[in-house]
């Protein structure tokens, strides 16, 4: 193969009868050499599957590569080669150890964080999280350090389970071991935290970062003049304000340098949350494409619903309130029916995975590029034990996942598994959680 190097120019134009049009952005435009060198980035992703699963209609029965997709796992038979299915992951400290019941509040708050939560409504005390870990490394080279988003609407005061804080059932995102991160669910408030109230104008763009720039110059003047005699409590509270501050001063300068460097998708901002829910899904599913597509973010954690939830799925033939009937005391009609509820989350599952294949990335698609961890935070949502929790890892990893297989661990810690998805992403830590160890990578690439 001959490479010339030679390119067209972006600036390029289509000329006739007077009139100019821009073209959009060629494969031509790109120099040969530098197209050889160009590497998409690499996106970790958490999607989280509220109160448990009827596990006999989801573990697999055979280990390997010759396993058969259960009913609950079906929609995800197309990307059998994008998938590796994980059993006997455990998450220990979910267990009451001493608290009495809370289940759910400690599923959630035990998933990406390996922590025992401490059963309090204000008194707050878990994570960090495995996201939130990804975060600080990854959202140096993005607008977005991580997106939280989630189907359901959830606060974080108050108490929702046996005097745990909302926070530890409402999200699986923590900060530090004291801030927990709210998930986001009205697709407009993503779509402008993602490209601001101008939407794809470039013009309109700048003048709103123009605007924030100003009020942060404003604000920097204010705590100079604040700082003097301040208790040690306050200095605390302070810098994790001036910690905020210097994040978003930090957006800003990335966001002045893609406004020059992308023309963003074609996006209309939308109206809000759709009433149907599988027109909602689509367009969460929609956003976070974008996000990864635009690099607007490299990490993202998306709930489909949280522990509590109330959720209704009459479109499948289930109109009971999804965690009331996951207590189904072994009842046929109401396992069946939780089941169903399991596959059709997993079948919204596919359609994130066919809109990330179906998403051009470098020299790939941005499922290629992604690595995605989806799973409970309990197994069988009647008994809530947080032994031998279902877990998939989707996604090429950049070329450190293969798929189509069934990988049967020995009631290993997820942390663990935590850990070794974090080395990929050049995060290095000793530990995480309750992890004891690391998953052995070739495990997973091989």
């Amino acid at each position: 193969m001959i490479i010339t190097g030679k390119s067209i120019s972006r600036r390029s134009m289509l000329r006739g009868a007077g009139a100019a049009l821009a073209l959009p952005l060629l494969d031509s435009m790109v120099p040969a050499m530098a197209k050889a060198a160009v590497k998409a980035p690499t996106r970790l992703a958490f999607v989280y599957h509220p109160v448990g699963m009827i596990m006999d209609q989801w573990t697999p029965s055979a280990e390997g590569a010759n396993f058969e997709y259960t009913p609950s796992m079906k929609p995800l038979e197309a990307f059998r080669e994008n998938i590796s299915i994980l059993t006997n992951l455990a998450q220990v400290q979910g267990r009451a150890l001493g608290d009495g019941p809370g289940d759910h509040a400690r599923e959630g708050a035990t998933w990406l964080t390996g922590v025992h939560p401490r059963r309090s409504e204000t008194n707050l005390l878990c994570g960090p999280s495995a996201d939130q870990i990804a975060a600080r490394h990854l959202g140096k080279e993005t607008q977005l350090a991580s997106l939280q988003l989630s189907l359901e609407a959830p606060g974080l005061a108050g108490a929702c389970d046996q005097n745990y804080s909302c926070a530890y059932t409402n999200t699986v995102s923590w900060r530090t071991p004291t801030v927990a991160l709210p998930m986001e669910a009205n697709p407009r408030v993503i779509f402008e935290r993602l490209f601001g109230d101008a939407g794809n104008d470039p013009k309109a763009r700048l003048e709103s970062l123009e605007k924030q720039r100003s009020i942060l110059d404003y604000v920097a003047g204010s705590i100079d003049r604040l700082q003097t005699g301040l208790g040690a409590r306050d200095r605390g509270k302070l810098s994790e304000y001036l910690e905020s501050i210097r994040d978003i001063e930090r957006r800003i300068q990335k966001a002045e340098q893609q406004n020059a460097e992308m023309k963003l998708p074609e996006m209309e901002r939308p109206a809000g949350a759709p009433e149907a829910y599988e027109e909602y899904t689509k367009l969460m599913i929609d956003l976070q494409a974008i996000a990864y597509q635009t690099d607007m973010t490299r990490v993202i954690t998306f709930m489909v619903g949280h522990e509590h939830s109330g959720m209704t799925y009459p479109q499948i033939g289930v109109p009971d309130a999804h965690h009331p009937i996951s207590h189904h005391q072994q009842e046929p009609e109401k396992v069946a029916k939780v089941a169903k509820i399991n596959a059709y989350h997993v079948q919204m599952f596919a359609r994130l995975l066919q809109k990330l294949q179906a998403t051009p990335d470098g020299d790939g698609t941005l499922l290629d590029h992604v690595t995605m961890m989806y799973g409970a935070g309990i197994a069988d949502s009647n008994s809530h034990s947080p032994i031998d929790i279902p877990m998939i890892l989707a996604g090429g990893g950049a070329g450190h996942l293969k798929g189509g297989r069934h990988i049967r661990f020995k009631n290993m810690p997820l942390a663990n598994l935590h850990l070794t998805l974090l080395d990929q992403f050049g995060v290095r830590l000793d530990r995480i959680g309750d992890s004891t160890g690391r998953v052995d990578a070739r495990i997973l690439s091989l």
